[in-house]
C-alpha cells in the first residue's frame, strides 16, 4: 500500500502535484502553481477545455518550477463534495502518477475528513496483485510509493485517516485472498490466514472435519467430500463493545452481554460444480467463488483494525467442490446442521448448502442481533443486475433500508429483490424436506428462499454478489480484478447503525 502522510499546504519544489479543482476552477495552490509555472496550468486548462467536472482530469507534463507533472482532477461542485467523490478524485489522480516515485495532493481547501478520504481513494486505486510476476521489467512497474496529502491541519487529517487506513487494509486483504489461485488458497490455507488476524485482537477458532462431523454439518461436508482438500469453518469474534467474556465463578450467573452482529461468507475456494460439472470455458474464474468469505475476513480485519465499538462475529464456510469417486451425487440426500434434510438435485448449487449449515450454527450458537451473508451464489443474479449492483434479500425492512443506504454511501450498490411463499413452494421435494434447486425462472430468488429456511426468526439479509466481486475493467478506486465488494459496505452499516 502507498506510504501516505499529511503535511501543511505549501507548493512542493519537486515531484508530481495533484490539484483538486472544483467547477469554478478554484483549488488550493492553483494560483501559486500557475504563477510558478509561468501560466502553464491556465493555458493547459484552456486548451483541454477542462472545467473541473467531477471525474475529469487534465495532465500537464514538465510544467516548470521543478515539478515533473501537474495532475488536475475535477471534483465538481465544492458544496456538494462527499467522501465518495473525494475518494474517486484520489483514485483518478493515482492513475496518472505511476511514473513518479513521490507525489503531493493539494487538499488544503478541503475538510480534514475529506482530505483523509482522498488518501483512501488513492490507496485503494494503487492496489496491485503482483506476487507471482517474476519477469516483469522495471519500467513496467508502477513507481509511486509515497503520497503526501496537504491539509490545513495535518494532525487532525492523520487522525481521520487512521480508521480509513484500517478499512483500506481490510480491502487489500480481501483482494489478496480473492486473487490467489486455488492451488495456493485451499480451505486449510485460508483458515491459516484467518488465524493470522489474531494479531489484531480477533478471537479466531477453526473447526476441522472432525469437529464439523460431530456438530452435524452434513450439508457443508457433502459439498467437500469429493475433494482431497478438507473443509474448514472459521469463527472470528471481535469484542469491541463488551470486551472478552469472563468465565463466571462456580455457581454464579454469567453477566448478560449485548447481542453481536454477524456476518457469514460462502468460501468455496474452487468450484468445478462437482459431478454436475461446469463447462470448461471460464472455469478458471471459479477461484473467486470464495469472495463472500473473503469479504467477511476483510470486514472483520477492518473492524478490529479501527477498534470498532461493536461486538461482531464473522463465520466463513470453506470448502472445495470437486468431482471424484467420493463426490456427492445428484439425487443424494444430506442432513443439515438444523436437522432439515436436503435432496441435492444439482451439485453445482453448493453454496447454499454451505450457507445452510453455517447460518443455522451461527443463529443457534451466538444469538446475533442480525445475520448478513455474502455469497457468489447464482449466475441468475448477473443476468438480472449485471455487474453494477449486488442483489439482496431480507426478512427485515429496517436492515434492508440500512444496507441500501450503506451501498449508496460507499458506491457498493445493492438492489433488493422479493421473497414470497410462491417461490418457497417450488423447493418442495418428493423424498426430503426440500430440494436444492428449482427451475431457471426466478432461480436467484428461490436460492434465497432456500437459505431463508435456515435462519429461523433471526433478522437476516442475503447478499448475492456474483456479479460484483470481480471486475474486468478499471474503476475510480478499484483496478480490474478482485473488488473486495462488501467490506466497505458492511463496515459502513456497522459504523452508521450498530456501534456504541
Amino acid at each position: 500500500m502507498l506510504d501516505i502522510s499529511f503535511s501543511k499546504s505549501a507548493l512542493p519544489k519537486t515531484g508530481a502535484l495533484v490539484l483538486l479543482v472544483d467547477d469554478h476552477l478554484t483549488a488550493d495552490l492553483l494560483p501559486a502553481t500557475d504563477e510558478a509555472t509561468g501560466g502553464a496550468i491556465s493555458r493547459a486548462f484552456a486548451a483541454a477545455e477542462f472545467k473541473g467536472k467531477a471525474g475529469t482530469t487534465c495532465v500537464i507534463l514538465a510544467p516548470g518550477a521543478g515539478l515533473s507533472r501537474v495532475v488536475a482532477v475535477g471534483i465538481g461542485k465544492a458544496d456538494a463534495l462527499t467522501g465518495k467523490i473525494a475518494e474517486e478524485a484520489g483514485g483518478h489522480a493515482v492513475v496518472h502518477l505511476n511514473r513518479d516515485a513521490a507525489a503531493t495532493v493539494a487538499a488544503g481547501g478541503l475538510t480534514v475528513e475529506l482530505a483523509a478520504h482522498v488518501a483512501l481513494g488513492a490507496a485503494l486505486r494503487s492496489y496491485r496483485f503482483d506476487r507471482y510476476r517474476t519477469t516483469e521489467k522495471a519500467e513496467d512497474k508502477p513507481k509511486l510509493a509515497k503520497l503526501a496529502v496537504l491539509a490545513a491541519s495535518p494532525a487532525k487529517a492523520k487522525e481521520a485517516w487512521v480508521p480509513l487506513k484500517a478499512i483500506a487494509d481490510g480491502v487489500v486483504l480481501t483482494r489478496d485472498l480473492v486473487s490467489e489461485p486455488a492451488n495456493i488458497l485451499n480451505p486449510a490455507e485460508m483458515a491459516d490466514r484467518c488465524r493470522a488476524l489474531e494479531s489484531l485482537g480477533l478471537k479466531v477458532e477453526v473447526l476441522g472435519p472432525k469437529e464439523l462431523t460431530k456438530l452435524g454439518f452434513g450439508a457443508l461436508l457433502g459439498v467437500s467430500q469429493g475433494s482431497a482438500n478438507e473443509p474448514r469453518v472459521v469463527v472470528m469474534q471481535w469484542h469491541g463493545l463488551s470486551g472478552e467474556p469472563v468465565k463466571p465463578k462456580k455457581g454464579a450467573k454469567a453477566e448478560p452481554r449485548p447481542q453481536p452482529v454477524a456476518f457469514i461468507g460462502k468460501g468455496v475456494t474452487f468450484d468445478t460444480g462437482g459431478i454436475s460439472i461446469k463447462p470448461a470455458g471460464g472455469m478458471e474464474d471459479m477461484k473467486w467463488d470464495m469472495a463472500g468469505a473473503g469479504a467477511v475476513v476483510g470486514l472483520m480485519a477492518a473492524l478490529a483494525g479501527r477498534r470498532a465499538k461493536v461486538d461482531a462475529v464473522g463465520i466463513v464456510g470453506l470448502v472445495e467442490n470437486m468431482p471424484s469417486g467420493t463426490a456427492m451425487r445428484p439425487g443424494d440426500v444430506v442432513k443439515s446442521y438444523s436437522g432439515q434434510t436436503i435432496e441435492v438435485l444439482n451439485t453445482d448449487a453448493e453454496g447454499r448448502l454451505v450457507l445452510a449449515d453455517v447460518l443455522a450454527y451461527c443463529a443457534a450458537t451466538y444469538n446475533p442481533r442480525f445475520m448478513v451473508d455474502l455469497a457468489t451464489l447464482t449466475g441468475a443474479m448477473i443476468v438480472s443486475l449485471g455487474h453494477e449492483y449486488g442483489g439482496f434479500f431480507s426478512n427485515d425492512d429496517t436492515l434492508a433500508q440500512q444496507l441500501h443506504a450503506a451501498g449508496e454511501a460507499t458506491g457498493e450498490l445493492l438492489w433488493r429483490l422479493p421473497l414470497a411463499d410462491a417461490y418457497d413452494k417450488q423447493l418442495k421435494s418428493d423424498i426430503a424436506d426440500m430440494k436444492n434447486i428449482t427451475g431457471r425462472p426466478g432461480s436467484a430468488i428461490t436460492a434465497a428462499q432456500f437459505i431463508k429456511r435456515f435462519v429461523g426468526s433471526t433478522t437476516w439479509a442475503h447478499l448475492d454478489v456474483a456479479g460484483v466481486v470481480w471486475s474486468t475493467k478499471d474503476a475510480a478506486t478499484t483496478p480490474k480484478g478482485a473488488t473486495a465488494y462488501g467490506v466497505r459496505l458492511l463496515d459502513r452499516l456497522v459504523a452508521d447503525h450498530y456501534e456504541g
